[in-house]
C-alpha cells in the first residue's frame, strides 16, 4: 500500500518539476493576483505538509530542517523570494522526503500515531491513513501550481 501511495506522489512531483523547467526564478516567486502564495511556496508546502502529517502528528521531529518546515507549513505565506539554492533544496526534498518516509515507515517509527481530523473532515488514526491522505492534498496544491503557471 505504501509503495502505491508514494508512487502516486512521486510521479506528479517529477512531472510538475519538468513542467516548471521553462519558468524563471522570478516567475516561480511571483504571487499572482488573487493568490496568497506562489509556485515555489506550493512546492515547498508539499514537503512540509508531508512532514507535518506524518512526523509532527506522530510526535516526531521532522526530517527536514525546522526553518524549512516553518516556511512552508500550513497557513504560512512567502515572506521573501527563494533563491536558486532554496529552489534546488526543494527539488531534492521532493524525492528524498518520500524515500525517507518509506525508510521510516519500514522501521516502524510511526507506531504511536494519534487520531486527528483534517480540515477536510477526514479522520486519520494511523500512518497508513495519513499516507493515503497525502495524494489528495498534493493534488490540491498541484492544481494551484497549474493555475498559477498561467498567470506568471
Amino acid at each position: 500500500m505504501i509503495e502505491t501511495a508514494l508512487d502516486i506522489m512521486r510521479q506528479p512531483r517529477l512531472k510538475i518539476l519538468e513542467t516548471l523547467e521553462i519558468f524563471s526564478l522570478e516567475q516561480l516567486n511571483k504571487i499572482p493576483e488573487g493568490f496568497n502564495n506562489n509556485i515555489i511556496w506550493n512546492l515547498g508546502h508539499l514537503i512540509a505538509a508531508q512532514q507535518g502529517v506524518c512526523y509532527k502528528r506522530a510526535g516526531l521531529d521532522t526530517w527536514v530542517e525546522d526553518s524549512f518546515f516553518q516556511a512552508y507549513k500550513p497557513d504560512s505565506r512567502p515572506n521573501s523570494s527563494v533563491d536558486e539554492k532554496g529552489l534546488a533544496l526543494i527539488k531534492i526534498y521532493l524525492t528524498t522526503s518520500l524515500d525517507q518516509l518509506k525508510t521510516d515507515y519500514d522501521n516502524q517509527i510511526f507506531a504511536n500515531y494519534p487520531t486527528w481530523t483534517t480540515r477536510y473532515g477526514v479522520t486519520i488514526d494511523s500512518i497508513d491513513k495519513a499516507i493515503a491522505f497525502l495524494p489528495f492534498h498534493e493534488g490540491l496544491h498541484i492544481g494551484y501550481i497549474m493555475a498559477m503557471r498561467k498567470l506568471v
